[in-house]
């Protein structure tokens, strides 16, 4: 059974930086970043390619950044100058194919004002 783990979240005063971790015990070609805050459908953050080919939502362009160690299956995701409305729960997302797609159970993320 194929897991992803996230760490790294918690509570952070607006403005400052947290990074997430997911580490999964498969290779997928697109590992990447959603949340989902309260009453509102979960969006993607940013997501990254094997070969490096990144994504971003508006949102968060200039402030977080997403990488990933393949030799690790890890994926990481910087977030820097949070805001309030950062606040969510992230999950990290695993895609290869409609038959190989997984998620984490999620990592909360607070930013108080």
């Amino acid at each position: 059974q194929v897991q992803l783990v996230e760490s790294g979240g918690g509570l952070v005063q607006a403005g400052g930086s947290l990074r997430l971790s997911c580490a999964a015990s498969g290779r997928f070609n697109i590992m990447g970043w959603y949340r989902q805050a309260p009453v509102k459908e979960r969006e993607l953050v940013a997501d990254i390619t094997l070969g490096g080919s990144t994504n971003y939502a508006d949102s968060v362009k200039g402030r977080f950044a997403i990488s990933r160690d393949n030799a690790k299956n890890t994926v990481y995701l910087q977030m820097n100058g949070l805001k309030p409305e950062d606040t969510a729960v992230y999950y990290c997302r695993g895609y290869s194919s409609i038959h190989f797609d997984y998620w984490g159970h999620g990592t909360q993320v607070t930013v108080s004002s």
